[in-house]
């Protein structure tokens, strides 16, 4: 059985930003992942998108870090974008189950349920890259 990857579209050029471990720029992180996928034309992953990009940044900002995180989205394929937030910290996140009055501990679970588990980790020398992919409608 042969598998087939579709590339993704020519005009699918990336977005990145870095930010500084602040609370704010959570919402600097959310214009740049809408405006690019208004760009692409993928409206319907924008709220889900917003999500994902605020959980992996207020992650990022409680790492306690001082320089600065890299937020990029981009088309793997043409069927998937993959949001990823770039951090200072070799502290792994951990997917943990909250309590129904627990008000923290629900970021990662959210991400796994809105990506279906397709998010993941890559330690790298000077930190790591949380990523989340969301699948594109087809039609």
């Amino acid at each position: 059985m042969s598998v087939t990857v579709e590339a993704p579209p020519r005009a699918a050029a990336p977005a990145t930003a870095r930010l500084h471990y602040r609370p704010e720029s959570a919402s600097a992180a959310r214009r740049l992942v809408r405006r690019k996928l208004m760009d692409w034309e993928l409206h319907e992953l924008a709220d889900d998108a917003e999500l994902i990009v605020s959980e992996l940044v207020g992650n990022a900002v409680r790492t306690g870090c001082l320089t600065f995180m890299t937020v990029k989205i981009r088309r793997v394929t043409a069927h998937i974008v993959r949001i990823s937030v770039r951090d200072g910290s070799r502290t792994m996140p951990v997917l943990l189950k909250a309590g129904e009055d627990e008000e923290c501990h629900r970021g990662l679970a959210l991400i796994h349920k809105l990506t279906h588990g397709q998010w993941g980790v890559t330690p790298d020398e000077f930190g790591k890259s949380v990523h989340a992919d969301l699948r594109v409608p087809f039609g």
